[in-house]
């Protein structure tokens, strides 16, 4: 699983999602797009890319490190792999 901030300081992260879903070795990896935006373009875009999810970072450092726990459980563990 990766975890994908959109906001990245030297590269746009829907470029980053773009590339990991090109490349056969990271191509069904699951990616959660994790963003402080809420903008729908940006969601929509990161869908046709190929995200699994997108969330939005919580500003709480307690719950951002809860929500973290729940979506690696989830990936990790509930989500059934191919």
């Amino acid at each position: 699983m990766i975890l994908l901030d959109l906001k990245l300081p030297k590269i746009n992260g829907l470029e980053v999602l773009k590339y990991l879903r090109s490349d056969e070795r990271t191509k069904c990896i699951p990616i959660v797009v994790l963003s402080s935006s809420n903008d729908e373009r940006d969601r929509m875009e990161s869908y046709k890319l190929g995200a699994n999810s997108n969330l939005a970072k919580p500003s709480d450092a307690d719950v951002f490190v809860d929500h973290i726990g729940k979506i690696i459980n989830y990936w990790m563990n509930l989500n059934v792999n191919v």
